[in-house]
């Protein structure tokens, strides 16, 4: 049986150690090769049974190694650096940092959403998209399909593991009354409005991938959209608060149902029996959950609703491993 040569890039990392999680739950039969720093080169990680000694990553790690695909969850400079070698190699790289998302030639791929994008790779590499705006496609584009996005307002709530291990240690330290190291100020038992570096305009970087990455994945570069992105002392799950206007009206029975018929969707939406999506409940699995579903009565056509998706997996690993699915030609589970 053929099984192809796929690397791992970062495989020691917090999102890197959730690749192989996930490829193992799914079964992905390949030939793995895990690539780190020279700092965790010679490491072991289990793997499908066995244990995985870990590589360095260099300049010619790619070198006549016929890799078909390679996952990247080792930062931006990396993927800088890197990514283009191993697509010059022949590998098709799947990149999980922020360094390709806006390139032109580069697809960004949330596969329940834009699958088609995938048909032309021109670089050879694809990127994937911000956690936090990974989780809001599937039930804006629905919304988008069903009755047209005139606005798309984002407040996200977003847990300490988005920033790292470093970002969950300051969470952890914290709660013993340790300062923080990660983040400008302390996280646990308080929310901070400040998610990456601030720009010019005021709003944080991780404020304008949303909107950037919005309008990109889903091919509507006009659409009106803001955020704002709060950190907040929660481990595993972002959550979001999202407002939307739709050019035509709607009827919430309508909403619901094209919820309900969207791929990797779940509605959690039982407000008398408290029933609502939390990041608790997202953690540890794959799907996106919505709730709170209403009418915004102070304008026109506007709906309400909460979105809540585990930002390691369906946020980052499970979303980078369902675009390796796609390439696989492989039926999704």
């Amino acid at each position: 049986m053929f099984r192809p040569k796929i690397a791992v890039v970062g495989a020691t990392g917090m999102v890197g150690r959730m690749f192989l999680k996930v490829l193992e739950e799914r079964g992905i039969d390949a030939e793995y090769t895990l690539f780190a720093s020279a700092r965790s080169a010679g490491d072991t990680l289990p793997f499908f049974g066995k244990n995985h000694v870990v590589t360095e990553l260099t300049e010619r790690a790619f070198e006549n190694q016929g890799f078909m695909y390679a996952l990247f969850s080792a930062g931006g400079a990396i993927s800088e650096r890197f990514a283009p070698l191993a697509a010059a190699s022949g590998a098709i790289v799947i990149d999980n940092s922020s360094f390709w998302r806006m390139d032109p030639a580069v697809p960004l791929v949330v596969p329940e959403v834009n699958p088609e994008a995938l048909l032309s790779i021109p670089r050879g590499i694809v990127a994937n998209p911000n956690c936090s705006t990974i989780q809001a496609m599937l039930p804006l584009k629905a919304l988008d399909d069903a009755f047209g996005l005139k606005r798309v307002i984002y407040s996200t709530y977003q847990a300490v593991s988005g920033a790292g291990q470093k970002g969950y240690q300051d969470l952890e330290d914290g709660l013993c009354g340790a300062l923080p190291k990660k983040f400008p100020h302390p996280i646990a038992g308080n929310c901070i409005p400040h998610i990456d570096v601030f720009l010019d305009s005021g709003y944080t970087k991780e404020e304008q991938k949303m909107i950037d990455e919005s309008r990109k994945i889903l091919n509507r570069p006009d659409l009106r959209v803001t955020a704002t992105c709060v950190r907040v002392p929660v481990y595993h799950g972002h959550s979001e608060s999202i407002n939307v206007e739709t050019e035509r009206p709607f009827e919430l029975d309508d909403v619901f149902e094209c919820f309900r018929r969207t791929e990797g969707l779940i509605v959690s939406d039982d407000p008398k029996n408290n029933v609502y999506p939390m990041p608790i409940d997202a953690a540890g699995t794959d799907s996106v959950y919505v709730g709170r579903i209403r009418r915004d009565v102070s304008v026109d056509n506007g709906l309400n609703f909460w979105c809540v998706a585990d930002n390691i997996r369906k946020g980052a690993a499970t979303n980078a491993v369902q675009i390796l699915e796609k390439l696989l030609g492989r039926k999704e589970a």
